[in-house]
């Protein structure tokens, strides 16, 4: 019994189409072209042993319309469509993944530990809204230093305007963001530019509106309780069917969109006790295919877990993939500039926090966590800093507040600064949220487009409870208005704004060191030593490669504070950052360029200073 098949329909040589739809409790399923029209077509399908339903066919006219009649009851779109042109609740079409004419036979994927990535949200980052307007920004995010782009989630979701993890047509590319064709034009440009693309998938929940699945197979189980309703099957009766669509799923952002990375959202709420988790076996899948095509495709997991046995080798009990996020390096440090101790914060705050995340990167590795009453994480202390992916900011950490507050709107330009140059200096991959390099002054909101109003007064009355204990008690934006998604839309007006331009050339400093610095360029978390001086709330950090080092101190106090230098250089230090200098709209410029030792230096508030020097003996 052939149990893993690819589903939905697909081109064969000679004009013939194939077609494959998984419903195994159905007595009878039919395919009908061109449905309510002159020109129906209604073609039987035949089972085989595994419940799928599958025919060959000849068809001239890419773009035809379809769906399946199971039962000879209603018409229903299909789940692995390709193409929704009339939204959700539409017919499917029939396009050719194949006819694309891809330029980028000589690409070659970043390789994780040099990857500086930025994610966006397709229709907020530019006024055209769509795949076009990011290609028109190739230019712009290679000279900021990009060379990885994350886009947010594109598979077909209800209306024009959605985070897009609302989708419930996880093959079909968003119709209002331009569909595959632009997609793959879209990657194309990339590669052409020298930039990786990462798609960010959600394979632990489907979207409530045009969810038709449940009508075709048990795609879903009752055995487990999630945020979303039923959970998706993974590990109950038929579960084999599921699997096999999300994993044949993933191959064909790989293999037909040319798609360099995924990202796997929220991988905790995947509900699967069997004896190989289904991320084990998508990466193998993903194996298998790196080595049949000779190219390198990487899975980065987004978790809440702390937990290294998603990075971690099979051999090590682990899933094997490539990285995951670290959400405890962003929770330090938000919380320990912004003050806030609401939710999960309660157990950040102090600047030790912040130490054990760039030591440790996670804070909680097996200690008692406060904020969730029990013992929580494992260690990650033998993983390579690769593996983790940090950000000062993200979508989720933004738009899941009830003002949608960037941290340019919580923080100090100063702060701002400071923020920047410590992500850049640690040895991990580095992350920024689309605008962040400038300061983007817009919200990134929450915001929904549902064609159902009921839906849409749902969200509005979630959205209200989930804020009705903040001591602000005006409501949030309502999501499903077009306002607010226009409100989040990023204004890109830093040309005319001095200290956005400063914060601009600041990042592209930053990432430039990041790329090219014997010891920035090296993610290797065994050669760094950190630790706080003064106060405590300055971070003393210390990074080593071959002979090269470099020494930095970042002030996450609100005083000015004096720190003595007692290096152990060869050749004494250079300065080559002062974030509190005039050439980044600063007003302190009184940091020697080669202190001699013993040299007391001034640290500014919110201030980070960085030197570089030859090793004269290891510490």
């Amino acid at each position: 019994m052939e149990l893993y098949q690819k589903p939905g329909i697909y081109k064969l040589p000679d004009d013939q189409w194939k077609c494959c739809v998984w419903a195994p409790h159905a007595r009878k399923t039919e395919l009908v072209l061109n449905p309510g029209s002159t020109e129906e077509n209604v073609i039987d399908l035949t089972k085989d042993a595994a419940g799928y339903w599958k025919t060959e066919f000849r068809l001239k006219q890419n773009g035809t319309k379809y769906k399946y009649r199971i039962n000879g009851k209603k018409l229903l779109p299909d789940p692995a469509s390709l193409s929704q042109p009339e939204g959700v609740h539409g017919a499917s079409a029939i396009i050719d993944l194949q006819s694309f004419n891809w330029s980028d036979q000589q690409w070659k994927n970043i390789p994780p530990d040099q990857t500086v990535m930025y994610e966006l949200h397709t229709g907020t980052f530019t006024p055209k809204q769509n795949f076009e307007g990011i290609t028109e920004k190739l230019d712009y995010l290679t000279d900021l230093g990009i060379n990885a782009i994350e886009l947010m989630p594109v598979n077909q979701f209800p209306g024009k305007r959605n985070w897009g993890y609302d989708g419930v047509y996880p093959y079909a590319v968003h119709n209002h963001y331009g569909g595959a064709e632009e997609l793959q034009k879209l990657v194309n440009a990339c590669h052409n530019k020298n930039i990786a693309l990462i798609l960010d998938v959600v394979y632990n929940h489907l979207g409530p509106e045009g969810n038709y699945l449940p009508e075709f197979a048990p795609y879903f189980t009752r055995s487990y309780n999630t945020p979303w309703g039923a959970a998706v099957n993974f590990d109950d009766v038929y579960s084999y069917g599921l699997r096999n669509y999300f994993i044949q799923n993933a191959l064909m952002w790989l293999k037909d969109f040319h798609v360099d990375a995924l990202r796997l959202d929220a991988v905790h709420a995947i509900k699967d006790y069997s004896a190989k988790h289904f991320l084990q076996e998508l990466h193998e899948e993903v194996e298998l295919l790196n080595k049949e095509t000779g190219k390198d495709h990487y899975l980065i997991a987004e978790s809440n877990l702390n937990d290294v046995r998603l990075i971690n080798p099979s051999e090590k009990g682990g899933y094997g993939l490539e990285a995951q996020w670290n959400d405890d390096y962003h929770h330090a440090l938000h919380a320990l500039l912004t003050g806030e101790r609401s939710g999960y914060y309660k157990d950040y705050g102090e600047s030790c926090h912040l130490l054990k995340a760039i030591r440790d990167a996670f804070v909680y590795d097996g200690i008692y966590s406060d904020f969730r009453k029990k013992v929580y994480g494992n260690t990650a202390k033998d993983n390579p800093g690769k593996q983790f992916v940090i950000f000062n900011q993200n979508h989720d950490q933004a738009g899941n507040r009830k003002s949608g507050d960037r941290l340019t709107t919580l923080l100090n330009f100063e702060q701002l600064k400071l923020c920047t140059a410590t992500l850049f200096s640690l040895p991990f991959v580095p992350m920024l949220f689309m605008g962040e390099e400038y300061g983007e002054s817009s919200p990134f909101l929450y915001f929904v487009d549902h064609t159902s109003n009921e839906l849409n007064k749902l969200v509005r009355q979630g959205r209200k409870k989930e804020f009705s204990h903040s001591w602000d008690k005006s409501p949030p934006p309502d999501p499903d208005k077009e306002e607010t998604f226009l409100q989040s839309a990023l204004k890109w007006n830093y040309k005319t704004n001095r200290y956005q331009s400063a914060l601009l050339s600041l990042h592209k400093f930053l990432i430039s060191l990041r790329k090219t610095h014997p010891v920035f360029s090296k993610p290797v978390r065994e050669n760094l030593k950190i630790n706080t001086c003064n106060t405590g709330n300055i971070l003393q950090l210390e990074r080593f490669y071959g002979n090269n080092a470099i020494l930095g101190f970042f002030n996450y106090s609100a005083e000015r504070e004096e720190i003595q230098l007692n290096p152990h250089y060869s050749s004494g230090l250079t300065l080559i950052l002062n974030t509190a200098s005039s050439e980044w709209e600063g007003n302190f410029d009184n940091i020697p360029l080669h202190p001699e030792e013993n040299t007391t230096i001034t640290v500014m508030p919110g201030s980070a200073i960085i030197f570089e020097g030859i090793v004269r003996k290891p510490t």
